[in-house]
């Protein structure tokens, strides 16, 4: 990403970083549920929810270089 803008970048680095910490954090799908830490919906609504704001960033990137 070329971003001019510092708050952007620093937001993107951190959305990213969550997203790969989501990634790393969801249960195999071969364990079983008692075993999860974490609730797989709960997982995969972040996952959602960061996949949309990276999606706003690049969004107000593309807006900001036109």
């Amino acid at each position: 990403m070329g971003m001019d803008d510092p708050f952007l970048r620093a937001l993107d680095a951190e959305v990213e970083a969550d997203i790969q910490l989501n990634a790393a954090g969801t249960p195999p799908a071969d364990e079983p549920p008692s075993e999860w830490l974490l609730d797989p919906y709960e997982v995969q609504a972040e996952a959602a929810d960061l996949n949309s704001l990276h999606s706003a960033i690049e969004a107000l990137e593309t807006d900001s270089e036109s």
